[in-house]
């Protein structure tokens, strides 16, 4: 097994106001939205800073994190911003692309202001959607499609939300 370290460096941040939402790159990265123009989703990498913490790191399981879910359950199986590495990953639409100042607009994303971004890849159907997936029983009552889930009552979901 490599010990060998990795370095990771935002190339912009999260921006959250007042119900809008963006990715602000940083000036160098702008010219990287080229030809993005065409795509209506992204997925962003982004950092989960707010919990980068070294015991949130070596968290492996959480006690029933879900409603539904086994007594236990391994932070893989988990959309956990605590884990080994906080990278979080999010397909959000994009509603505009402004390439001179480097921002993309975008409905919504489940990261705070100010999350560090550290990279955009554009969502393509071929590579990113799959034919046939099967989930557990404990979540399989979640939505199917990512338009469905504004909708849905994720906050019943979490044990912590009694």
């Amino acid at each position: 097994m490599s010990t060998t370290a990795y370095t990771v460096s935002p190339i912009g941040h999260v921006s959250a106001q007042a119900g809008r939402f963006s990715l602000v790159l940083q000036k160098r990265y702008a010219p990287a939205l080229r030809e993005l123009d065409g795509f209506s989703h992204v997925v962003v990498l982004w950092w989960c800073h707010h919990v980068d913490k070294e015991e949130h790191r070596r968290l492996t399981e959480f006690d029933r994190p879900y409603r539904k879910s086994p007594a236990r359950v391994g932070v893989f199986a988990t959309r956990s911003p605590s884990r080994p590495n906080p990278i979080a990953a999010t397909a959000v639409p994009v509603l505009k692309i402004d390439h001179a100042g480097g921002v993309l607009e975008i409905p919504f994303i489940d990261a705070e202001d100010g999350s560090p971004v550290v990279d955009i890849k554009p969502y393509h159907p071929c590579t990113d959607r799959i034919r046939e997936v099967s989930v557990p029983a404990w979540c399989r009552h979640w939505p199917q499609w990512y338009e469905d889930s504004a909708q849905f009552d994720w906050g019943a979901e979490f044990v912590s939300a009694e």
